[in-house]
């Protein structure tokens, strides 16, 4: 028999699960990992893991990375930081779990969207609102299955 966590233990949790998050919107580029994160919420670690995939459907690690290559993203559009710097800027210690994140999230690698970002914006002035609309990381697994146009 499982039971469910008492109506006020819940919203407490909630709420934890809530300051964890900001946290990670707030310190993504500060070292962060779980068990941190979990000292920080006064819960253990695979509490906080499961918790937060349940009320977020993503680990607090995946939820992370994918603010850093967010933020990445912005970085790179600015055109101005190599791919390195802009790696070690949203608080990534190695250059290739980086890069394989951030070609997973985007579907391209970092140095093809700078490069990429360049070009566009060296032949068209797209306003940096829609830029950031149209390049916003969805992972290969949410990307939407069109069906086929049948004429």
């Amino acid at each position: 028999m499982t039971s469910k966590p008492a109506p006020p233990q819940y919203l407490r949790d909630l709420a934890r699960l809530r300051r964890v998050r900001d946290r990670i919107d707030r310190e993504y580029e500060q070292p962060l990992d779980v068990e941190a994160l979990a000292r920080g919420a006064n819960m253990s670690a695979g509490h906080l893991s499961r918790q937060f995939r349940r009320a977020y459907g993503e680990s607090p690690y995946s939820y992370l990375m994918t603010r850093r290559i967010e933020r990445a993203m912005a970085l790179l559009r600015r055109g101005d930081l190599s791919v390195t710097d802009v790696c070690f800027a949203v608080g990534c210690a190695s250059l290739g779990t980086f890069s394989t994140r951030f070609t997973e999230l985007v579907g391209i690698s970092p140095s093809a969207y700078l490069r990429r970002e360049r070009e566009a914006r060296a032949i068209e002035g797209i306003p940096s609102c829609v830029a950031k609309q149209v390049t916003k990381p969805i992972r290969n697994r949410e990307a939407p299955i069109t069906e086929p146009e049948l004429d």
